[in-house]
């Protein structure tokens, strides 16, 4: 009875493979990932479940812990740690020993302010050689990708004016301003993007 009652995203079933594809290389340096806004858990579990030599750290808000512990509770690898609640605005950073972070569809519904604070504290928190992917939909030069990624964008502001798809060159620059160098730029499904970014040493920067 309760493989029917976890929470379940279609989308989240929809672009694990793609994104495993791209975390299988990317992430084949780290040893302990952190994943901001793990939502139902499936990413958790599926990812984890598929890259054995590393920790992974699932991390959100205190009202989807529960779901993503039923994930846990039904895909149970020893790599897949307990769910940590987290909010970008708290003060403690809770996964310290991290050298990856992975987050999917956040910088769109958090606020501009908000996603910005996450990718300053994500460069601050990974060591150098650390390695940050974030997925979701992003603008480039100021123009939407498709008619979908526009009709999301309007979906989105009218839920919460504070939310929309977040220009690349910004997030880019943003991220490079803090020590994070662009890796790679992943096309996935649905016209979404799988960004790389590398923490680089402190002297470089």
């Amino acid at each position: 009875m309760e493989e029917d009652v976890k929470p379940f995203s279609q989308a989240c079933e929809n672009n694990k493979e793609p994104i495993l594809s791209v975390l299988r290389r990317v992430f084949e340096p780290c040893r302990r990932v952190m994943e901001i806004g793990s939502g139902t858990g499936q990413h958790a579990c599926w990812f984890a479940s598929h890259l054995d030599y590393l920790q992974w750290q699932p991390t959100d808000v205190s009202q989807n812990i529960a779901g993503i512990e039923q994930w846990r509770a039904a895909c149970p690898s020893p790599n897949l740690l307990p769910a940590l609640t987290f909010d970008i605005r708290d003060p403690e950073w809770p996964e310290p020993d991290c050298d990856g972070v992975f987050s999917a569809n956040t910088a769109h519904i958090m606020s501009w302010p908000l996603a910005c604070e996450m990718i300053e504290r994500v460069a601050e928190n990974l060591p150098a050689g650390g390695v940050f992917a974030l997925y979701g939909p992003f603008n480039y030069h100021g123009t939407y990708t498709s008619d979908s990624n526009r009709d999301f964008d309007q979906w989105l502001k009218e839920a919460d004016p504070e939310r929309g798809i977040r220009d690349f060159e910004k997030v880019d620059q943003l991220a490079l301003s803090h020590g994070l160098h662009l890796f790679e730029d992943n096309p996935m499904p649905a016209n979404n993007r799988l960004l790389v970014w590398v923490k680089r040493p402190q002297d470089l920067i």
